[in-house]
């Protein structure tokens, strides 16, 4: 499956939050997010389902302008989206300075929790965990779990300390038996062949916006992905560099007439304060 035919609706409108709603204090009318969804081949039922489910979620507002209505930010959203600009701008794909320390995290669950472990599992994933034994789950850095511990409701079965490798220690070794190298070098070439293209070329300007929407969204679903192993225990010829590049040139390539198409088809307004 490629990033153009497994991203999902909400994924691209918070990308496009992102580019254009973020830190302007406006919010932006239904019909021009529809408009450049279309673009996106995503259709009108779609993105009005995809702009309430947010609102459900606290991910959006709503402000109405006369007989239109126009969607902005939450703190929700907001904090979201802000983790999203760290990922992609400033914490980036290669962790090349990396000063020795693992987050270790062990846990005890009866037998009969089964989802509670599934569920413990799958965050620690997503915030860049290995299984570095059944119990014991281990992640490059110092990285802050007890909020998502607490929030699962787990803080009474959950250890957490930080550790250094003893000198004699294979960690490169210990990264392979850890984690699924193959899969996220796979993805970061897959994104290379599918982007390097644009580099050289120039799309017309409308396409231009939607272009930059798929590239950045692609991108960081990507990088959250990637537990940003220290560079120097990966293989030598690990893709995420490559992959950075041809993000930043792409993104800086497409940038200005993304800007213009944004100028010709966005109706923003200043976002009123909420009651």
């Amino acid at each position: 499956m490629t990033g153009e035919e497994s991203l999902r609706p909400q994924s691209l409108m918070l990308t496009f939050l992102g580019d254009q709603v973020l830190g302007r204090d406006v919010c932006v009318y239904s019909g021009s997010v529809i408009d450049v969804f279309a673009r996106a081949g995503i259709g009108e039922q779609a993105t009005r389902s995809t702009l309430t489910r947010m609102v459900n979620r606290d991910l959006l507002r709503r402000q109405r302008e006369g007989r239109r209505m126009y969607f902005g930010l939450t703190e929700r959203s907001e904090a979201v989206l802000r983790d999203g600009e760290r990922r992609i701008w400033q914490t980036g794909a290669v962790n090349r300075h990396w000063d020795g320390t693992w987050t270790l995290l062990g846990f005890s669950l009866p037998e009969s929790w089964q989802r509670q472990r599934h569920d413990l599992r799958s965050q620690l994933t997503w915030s860049g965990f290995g299984p570095l034994f059944n119990g014991l789950w281990i992640a490059p850095g110092e990285v802050e779990v007890s909020a998502l511990v607490a929030e699962l409701g787990l803080s009474a079965h959950v250890k957490v300390f930080r550790a250094h490798a003893d000198a004699g220690m294979d960690i490169g070794q210990m990264i392979e038996e850890t984690w699924e190298l193959s899969d996220l070098a796979g993805r970061y070439e897959a994104f290379v062949r599918r982007w390097q293209p644009w580099e050289d070329e120039l799309p017309d300007a409308d396409d231009a916006l939607v272009l930059r929407l798929r590239l950045q969204t692609e991108w960081l679903r990507i990088v959250r992905r990637d537990p940003r192993l220290p560079v120097k225990h990966l293989p030598d010829d690990w893709p995420a560099e490559q992959a950075e590049k041809t993000f930043r040139a792409v993104h800086d390539r497409l940038s200005p007439l993304a800007r213009d198409a944004s100028q010709r088809l966005l109706d923003l307004v200043p976002a009123r304060p909420q009651a």
